[in-house]
């Protein structure tokens, strides 16, 4: 028996390891991703580039091009990742660096006096240094990152609704041991309501309107009252039907994850994830829009910590979500798929923000200088954008202790 539970235990253990490799992995090519959109659209407009990272930290492993002089290096901290573009964080000058271009080739000299004469034999890259660049120019860099981590998500869909299918919610009508027993092929012990919601039933509507995930169900009952009548379009017995059934409580939501009082005013036990395959026009149109819902749910829940209808513990930090990442992409290929597409579209949404050092906050500085005619104090962004990374790295610790406690 020993030797069964010591097995089991360290299976548990490998899935659960497997399970945060995995996790890692998912952020690493995230991040990656949204660094190559700025380095592909940097390369493209001229941008003077001197080097590509994969995380942060200690150089693991770095490699300088004999083509271009760019270094690409791949470092200790998977959490993370940048596009050094020549000149983004400097000041005014744009001969601030002209005696040292590469900062961290000088400290190989001074580490390894053998290598100086190697590394001096590689190019300096070529092109402008950043600020030197017109502000449309950097704007379409700047929104390059989050460009590619929305597309490899909106990929990540349709991969998810084509090859595993379209997640949907089927409805567990009673308590577990509520629920109805077949006597024969043809007939149970309780005859089911035929004119409200059934366990089996797949919902595809509410009212008219598609619905993707839970929020899509409050906000299309919201506001509601007890009594009144709702339309829910679902598959019933493998057909398509339109059932009218009046809610049972009123539906004055607390914020985006009611879901006790959703369950309660669909007077339903439980809805669970179920998956059903479409053509293939169904399925790129509603991979977009499912991608357009994950996007409005992570502005959302934003808006509802702003407000106070969210507290804090909801949230979650760099820790949190290799956690939840992990649990979620042991499970099935649908977990999987499905937090990629989440942490995609999420980091896509969350750069985009007006939040200094964000590229949301270094567009409005462009689109300033633009209007302007003239940029912003060059040390005072670059104060604002440095303080908004303290913050930044401030919050995460702050909803990773919440959640721990």
């Amino acid at each position: 028996m020993g030797s069964i539970e010591s097995l089991l235990s360290f299976t548990s253990v490998m899935k659960s390891l497997g399970g945060v490799l995995l996790a890692v992995v998912i952020l690493l090519v995230m991040v990656t991703v949204h660094e190559f959109g700025h380095y592909v659209a940097g390369k493209i407009l001229g941008f003077k580039i001197n080097e590509f990272s994969v995380g942060f930290g200690p150089a693991i492993f770095k490699k300088r091009s004999k083509k271009s002089g760019e270094l690409f290096a791949l470092r200790v901290i998977p959490l993370g990742g940048y596009c050094a573009f020549d000149g983004e964080d400097e000041g005014d000058d744009p001969k601030a660096k002209a005696e040292e271009p590469f900062p961290e080739q000088a400290l190989e000299k001074s580490e390894d006096q053998a290598k100086e004469k190697v590394e001096t034999k590689y190019p300096e890259p070529k092109g402008e240094r950043f600020n030197d660049q017109p502000p449309w120019k950097r704007i379409i860099v700047l929104l390059a990152g989050a460009t590619m981590n929305y597309i490899l998500a909106v990929f990540f869909i349709i991969g998810m609704f084509a090859g595993v299918g379209r997640p949907l919610y089927t409805v567990v009508k009673e308590y577990p041991e509520e629920t109805t027993v077949e006597t024969t092929a043809t007939e149970s012990q309780t005859a089911p309501d035929p004119y409200g919601l059934q366990t089996g039933d797949i919902i595809l509507k509410v009212n008219g309107k598609n619905v993707y995930m839970i929020t899509d169900y409050i906000d299309a009952l919201d506001g509601k009252k007890a009594g009144d009548v709702v339309t829910f379009t679902v598959i019933r017995n493998g057909e398509k039907t339109r059932i009218e059934t009046p809610l049972a409580v009123d539906t004055n939501f607390k914020n985006m994850s009611d879901t006790t009082k959703l369950l309660n005013a669909m007077d339903v036990y439980g809805l669970y994830t179920v998956t059903e395959t479409e053509g293939f026009w169904d399925t790129i149109g509603h991979s977009f829009a499912y991608s357009v819902k994950i996007g409005g749910t992570v502005l959302r829940s934003l808006g509802e910590l702003l407000t106070g209808k969210m507290g804090l513990d909801a949230m979650g930090g760099p820790v949190t979500t290799i956690k939840i990442t992990s649990e979620a992409a042991s499970n099935s290929m649908l977990s999987f798929l499905n937090i990629a597409a989440f942490i995609g579209v999420n980091l896509a949404v969350f750069n985009l923000l007006p939040i200094p050092a964000l590229d949301g906050c270094k567009v409005i500085f462009c689109l300033i200088e633009w209007i302007r005619k003239k940029p912003v104090n060059r040390k005072v962004e670059t104060m604002i954008h440095f303080i908004g990374i303290l913050f930044l790295f401030g919050f995460a610790i702050l909803v990773d202790l919440l959640q721990l406690f």
